[in-house]
């Protein structure tokens, strides 16, 4: 049986949940390894931390394609050649359809800044603020159709302050997000090599 996940990393932007996976994946006991990472924007600066990295960095610009099915073809298509495992969603700001989510059942994660099910979708925080929560945080969740409604992987609490900005909040609920992802990999990763296995 393999011993680590092939997974590939999808971004749109800076890419600082990225550098947490990557710093993960550079220790030898993390069950997975960065095969590739793809960005739907050109020239954003995960990009270069996946070249220095000496990690594969594709750029698949959604503004190329006429029709979601059409990018998502390219996507699908410039994935194939690195056999991945488990697709890491990082900061990708494209909604993916079931034409692609049906290939990778239960094989699609994200890591969104609340605790879902509450604030799904964006601006997060601004509205847990003005909900008068006490609490926000993040998840790492499956992907399904249905934006920010898959099975739920691990979450982190994040106390709100009475000072509390969302950028304030944002920035801490940020820091745990570049430690739960790497956690929630290494959870899930046992169980998904022991998948693909049965399934070769």
């Amino acid at each position: 049986m393999k011993d680590k996940l092939a997974i590939a990393v999808l971004i749109s932007g800076r890419g600082s949940n990225l550098q947490a996976l990557i710093d993960a994946a550079n220790h030898n006991d993390f069950p997975a390894r960065i095969s590739v990472v793809i960005s739907n924007v050109p020239e954003v600066f995960g990009l270069e931390r996946a070249r220095k990295a000496g990690i594969p960095a594709l750029v698949v610009n959604h503004k190329d394609f006429s029709t979601r099915a059409a990018f998502e073809d390219a996507l699908m298509l410039a994935l194939r050649p690195y056999s991945v495992d488990l697709i890491c969603l990082a900061g990708f700001m494209r909604i993916l359809t079931p034409h692609f989510i049906q290939h990778w059942p239960q094989r699609i994660v994200n890591i969104h800044p609340s605790l879902l099910p509450l604030y799904k979708g964006t601006d997060t925080h601004a509205r847990a603020l003005a909900d008068g929560q006490r609490e926000a945080g993040c998840t790492v969740h499956y992907v399904v159709p249905e934006v920010d409604s898959g099975a739920l992987i691990v979450q982190a609490r994040v106390p709100i302050l009475p000072d509390d900005t969302p950028q304030t909040l944002a920035d801490r609920v940020l820091a745990q997000e570049h430690i739960l992802y790497p956690q929630a990999i290494a959870q899930i990763a046992p169980g998904l090599l022991k998948a693909l296995e049965v399934r070769r």
